[in-house]
């Protein structure tokens, strides 16, 4: 696998499109801190990091809207690719569907989103747009 962070958008996107409740992922350090974020931003349910085997998995239980069934997730766009990597400046800092969604950025001082990080006034790589 050349990309985990794009398999990791792709496994949560098939799986609200397909309308699971659950997704189990292959964990690694930079996933475990873009599910916390995702989790503190209200995007997913729960989610549980399971130690078992070589590198462990993180289960992950999506948020749906109770009436009509709606994924909270809309969107979730890779941005910063192995093959092209995206970097951005605090004034360059970009904002997702005007500052309705997140960009997730991998700073010096870790992950974090946009808005915290132009509070911090650190640029970063900019790793996904989710909305």
């Amino acid at each position: 696998m050349t990309d985990p962070i794009a398999d990791f958008l792709t496994r949560i996107r098939n799986a609200v499109k397909a309308g699971h409740k659950v997704v189990e992922i292959p964990a690694s350090k930079i996933k475990k801190e873009i599910t916390r974020i995702l989790h503190e931003k209200g995007y997913i349910l729960s989610y549980k990091f399971i130690d078992e085997g070589p590198q462990g998995t993180i289960k992950i239980a999506l948020k749906y809207h109770p009436e009509n069934k709606q994924p909270a997730i809309k969107t979730l766009k890779r941005i910063s690719t192995p093959g092209l990597r995206r970097y951005t400046g605090v004034q360059d800092m970009p904002r997702v569907l005007n500052g309705l969604g997140i960009a997730i950025m991998s700073t010096s001082r870790g992950v974090m989103t946009d808005k915290e990080a132009r509070e911090q006034n650190v640029g970063g790589e900019v790793i996904c747009y989710v909305y």
